[in-house]
């Protein structure tokens, strides 16, 4: 790579560095733009059936969020690492107004535990099927409106002028993290450089609380630019898209868990449900018991709509039966596909030399113990397959709503199941690498890979169910 290249690569982060008011500017810009699309759908009437993303606010607004602005957002991760989160992402911008502005109190203990990220995932995720979030703008205003409102609190009672919540309780973090460590740029911090002695040292304002020093990967980073050149010492950098995950990442049980029953259990459940036959066969099986006991209350659909669907004007609400079915299939889902994908991970650990890497810190400077730390670390390999998941899942919503407006999406299945085995194929070549770094006999690396592609059989099932049986 050419000292040239490296230069002008440099130059975008000093520009983002010397454009921090322009960068607000459009944050706030972008904030109007979000409040409004979440706030005046939320007060328009329901749209009937000939309503177009042309004609109806609300269904444009139902198009931004979930047919471009998420699905896409996902994509730009890998991308451009977390550049989302520093550069464009309302929710990151008021919460830090909001932390300068607000008391500065020190950060809470209970706020570091690392569970949050996989915690507040599984919750978003669950709660916006069981209000329907993709087809609602109240439920959309309540899942977004109501995660940017505690955004702002955080900011105001803890840090000052930081992104506490973004670091710690997004929802999204936790899978912002994961795919940002693909992606072939990061802030590069040259530890001899830093040593250097300075006549003087300008404070940075690192909102994401990163330590700027000790700084890795991408993994965390928001790609804002300010800290860039700091001390002569960063820049932003050109990488492979495998470095991280090869070389730095060691991941902890709470990723594993992110990634194995996140990505690949969770949220596949979440997707599949609605299409699925068996959904209804659970549903119907378990009215049928009730009715034969005469346990009718299950069957109401009374619950208001912020616990579950509940718009009768458009006939479509749920029974408290429909929402614990719902939460059944997600669960199941999670276990299915999931428990085998960890069993993989765990047979490839088994086979495979043990480690011998002591004194090796997670993200948080934890020391890194126990005996799933292989695990652990092979689990970061299935990042790729795990985040295309939830793109595909996300983006049924986009063809759905371009075919409602008659655009023809034939093509959808083969670009679906391209990007799919694109995925898995990178993802089993991470597990080659991965297994490489405790054994180079190439029958013990297969055998491992091998008891990793076993292990994501389901996985692969569940999305040729979805695309192509259901």
């Amino acid at each position: 790579m050419g000292h040239g290249f490296r230069a002008r690569i440099a130059r975008v982060g000093d520009v983002l560095r010397d454009h921090q008011r322009a960068i607000r500017r459009l944050q706030w810009a972008i904030v109007g733009v979000y409040v409004f699309l979440l706030a005046v759908p939320a007060i328009l009437p329901l749209p009937d059936r000939t309503a177009s993303v042309f004609n109806n606010l609300t269904i444009l607004a139902q198009f931004a969020f979930w047919g471009v602005w998420w699905p896409f957002v996902l994509v730009s991760i890998p991308l451009f690492g977390r550049a989302w989160c520093g550069l464009f992402c309302p929710e990151g911008a008021l919460t830090e107004w909001a932390s300068g502005h607000g008391r500065g109190g020190a950060i809470p203990h209970w706020m570091r535990w690392g569970g949050w990220p996989f915690v507040a995932f599984a919750l978003t995720t669950i709660y916006g099927q069981l209000v329907s979030v993709y087809q609602y703008p109240w439920a959309a205003a309540a899942v977004l409106g109501g995660s940017t409102v505690a955004a702002m609190i955080i900011g105001w009672l803890y840090g000052r002028e930081k992104r506490v919540w973004c670091k710690y309780l997004c929802p999204v973090s936790g899978v912002f993290n994961l795919l940002a460590k693909l992606a072939p740029w990061h802030y590069r911090v040259d530890p001899h450089a830093w040593r250097r002695p300075v006549r003087r040292i300008e404070s940075i304002n690192c909102a994401p609380l990163l330590p700027l020093r000790h700084m890795k990967g991408a993994a965390e980073c928001h790609m804002c630019g300010r800290c860039s050149d700091y001390r002569g010492a960063i820049a932003l950098s050109a990488r492979s898209p495998e470095a991280e995950i090869v070389g730095v990442a060691e991941g902890d049980g709470w990723q594993t868990a992110l990634i194995v029953f996140g990505l690949m259990g969770l949220a596949v459940g979440a997707f599949l449900w609605s299409a699925s036959p068996w959904f209804v066969t659970i549903k119907q099986t378990a009215a049928t018991w009730l009715v034969e006991h005469d346990v009718y209350w299950p069957l109401a659909q009374n619950a208001p709509w912020f616990i579950l669907t509940h718009y009768p004007e458009v006939n479509d609400s749920f029974s408290w039966l429909d929402g614990a079915v719902v939460l059944v299939f997600i669960a199941g889902a999670a276990l299915c596909v999931g428990g085998p994908v960890f069993a993989g991970l765990w047979l490839a650990d088994r086979i495979l030399p043990a480690r011998r890497r002591p004194g090796v810190l997670d993200a948080s400077g934890r020391l890194l113990r126990g005996r799933l730390a292989g695990v652990h670390k092979l689990a970061q390999g299935l990042i790729p397959a795990g985040g295309v998941g939830v793109f595909l899942g996300l983006s049924a919503t986009t063809l759905t709503l371009l075919h409602h407006e008659g655009v023809p999406t034939g093509w959808a299945n083969a670009v679906r199941f391209l990007l799919l085995g694109l995925a898995l194929a990178w993802s089993l070549r991470f597990e080659w690498r991965l297994a490489g770094l405790r054994c180079r006999r190439w029958p013990v690396r297969a055998t491992a890979v091998g008891m990793v592609g076993l292990g994501l059989a389901p996985f692969c099932v569940a999305w040729v169910l979805f695309f192509a049986v259901w």
